[in-house]
């Protein structure tokens, strides 16, 4: 049987009347609540607690990408296989932007943990039979179309820290015969890789694209 959490939507009359508990009833429902959201308390540690600054947890982060991508490319069996351990890491890295709001940490993260990717496993992926990489082919050529649209909401003075991660990145996916024509049948351009530039409107080209059902269809490589 199916268990159905209605939220309450938090209108002023609960917000107030929510002020208006004593401080230990208040302190006592923080510490029930914390307990069942770990990612809220891990943020609020942060902010409260910890002398560790983004920058800090970031280079912590960008230390447990490596060791984690190089351990798994290490224990390469199958594609499949490589694929779960990345969706893993990516979501490593997504309690660490939680916790920390490092809003450019998040394509930097996933930025270096594609190129980590792709430098340690690109022959892993060419040898493999089509059947069995498809699905890792669109992972990283979505995850690389999100970097993308990521990156074009930040401060035009960060994009510089980026070009050379996405010009490696595309020299990367353009050895490989799967993601090259993977990217071609899911809407990619290589070349906004190649060149670092990315278009004006990648964020409704994204959202389009997603609209239609790419990056969730299978095909048959040619």
């Amino acid at each position: 049987m199916k268990v159905l959490f209605c939220i309450m939507p938090f209108d002023k009359e609960f917000k107030e009347a929510i002020a208006q508990l004593p401080s230990k009833e208040k302190d006592k429902l923080i510490l029930r609540l914390l307990k069942r959201d770990l990612s809220l308390a891990n943020r609020l540690y942060f902010e409260l607690v910890s002398n560790q600054s983004v920058d800090d947890r970031r280079l912590e982060m960008e230390n447990r990408v490596k060791n984690k991508v190089t351990k798994m490319s290490k224990n390469f069996y199958r594609p499949d296989y490589l694929l779960v351990d990345i969706r893993y890491l990516s979501g490593d890295i997504t309690e660490h932007v939680k916790t920390t709001k490092d809003k450019l940490g998040d394509p930097l993260l996933n930025l270096l943990m594609l190129n980590s990717i792709l430098e340690m496993n690109i022959n892993n992926i060419e040898s493999s039979k089509p059947q069995k990489v498809t699905k890792l082919c669109v992972y990283i050529i979505g995850r690389a179309f999100k970097i993308l649209t990521q990156i074009s909401t930040l401060d035009e003075d960060y994009f510089l820290e980026f070009r050379e991660d996405l010009i490696k990145l595309g020299n990367l996916i353009s050895k490989s015969n799967y993601l090259m024509q993977t990217a071609v049948d899911n809407g990619f351009n290589v070349n906004w890789l190649l060149h670092a530039e990315i278009p004006e409107d990648i964020i409704a080209q994204h959202r389009k694209l997603k609209k239609n059902g790419v990056f969730i269809k299978t095909f048959v490589f040619k």
